[in-house]
């Protein structure tokens, strides 16, 4: 080897350096108008003029992710639009909302395939909620039961064909909050969300689990990986006699979860969290030494 070589290799080296930069520039400024766009759309006074503010952001985003290794740009200062990757690095989800005029939510989201910088591949997913006559429907990304998603999991079995947890966050109208436990599948090159994995008391068939409870509250619903599964909050109403109406539901103080066996999801009822000694603990108010709510699940 002579001293030709070591400079050919020095300046490709630097042009990919160059060509990296300049790709990162790219994405910066895109990501300041896609940021401009956003809070433009949320502010609009009218369902009409959001729309059309957002598919401008649509496009936007499209091309900043055609620039080659935008799968890597992580477009964290862009805050009404939640970006999760895939532990595996296999994909990552990009997903927003938008507040309607009746209190109802309107989901937009995309995923992007890592493709190590080769040809973009994205999946548009498209909000399909008002048309949706069986919640617990199989469906792809075009009838999308939409979410803004917050965490993935991976899953595998043996040989079984790998899936996706998806935990997302679904405002619902003006008297209801949801949350949502998703299963996502690749086949080939469609996605598939829901399935039946789940097991335990009432879960036969389910696809997708679907928790409604009171806007006032809030839920816990996340991976604990101490526990290892997913937690959540177990929701009852407030009064026996609210049994079936969600606007009166919240959480009775005790957790469920998920524990993955066997490549299923099986219900675990009443599990037991433990934390680290915490000075705050004094505070605490056990709920367990109060009366409980039925529990329903």
């Amino acid at each position: 080897m002579n001293i030709r070589y070591y400079l050919f290799i020095i300046l490709a080296l630097l042009i990919v350096e160059v060509k990296a930069q300049q790709h990162d520039l790219k994405l910066k400024s895109l990501q300041d108008t896609l940021i401009k766009i956003s809070t433009a759309a949320v502010a609009a006074e009218s369902d009409e003029v959001k729309t059309e503010i957002n598919g401008r952001f649509v496009k936007t985003l499209v091309e900043a992710l055609k620039i080659p290794n935008s799968f890597s740009y992580p477009f964290d200062s862009l805050k009404n639009v939640s970006v999760i990757q895939s532990p595996d690095r296999a994909f990552r989800v990009l997903s927003w909302y938008l507040k309607q005029s009746n209190g109802t939510y309107r989901y937009y989201g995309t995923i992007q395939m890592n493709t190590n910088n080769g040809p973009l591949k994205l999946y548009p997913l498209i909000d399909q909620t008002d048309n949706f006559t069986d919640a617990n429907a199989i469906n792809n990304n075009q009838k999308w039961y939409g979410s803004r998603y917050y965490e993935i999991v991976p899953v595998k079995s043996g040989n079984h064909l790998p899936y996706y947890v998806l935990l997302g966050w679904k405002g619902n109208n003006e008297t209801t909050t949801k949350k949502i436990i998703e299963i996502l599948t690749f086949e080939k090159d469609n996605l598939v969300f829901g399935a039946p994995v789940f097991d335990g008391k009432e879960l036969k068939g389910k696809n997708r689990i679907i928790f409604e409870y009171a806007k006032s509250n809030a839920m816990v619903l996340k991976t604990d990986q101490k526990a290892g599964m997913i937690v959540f909050d177990h929701l009852a109403p407030f009064d026996p006699e609210m049994v079936g109406r969600a606007e009166y539901y919240g959480s009775d103080g005790t957790f469920d979860g998920f524990k993955f066996i066997g490549g299923r999801l099986k219900l675990q009822e009443e599990v037991e969290l433990t934390n680290e000694a915490n000075a705050m603990d004094e505070l605490y108010a056990d709920p367990k030494k109060n009366l409980k709510p039925i529990r329903k699940f």
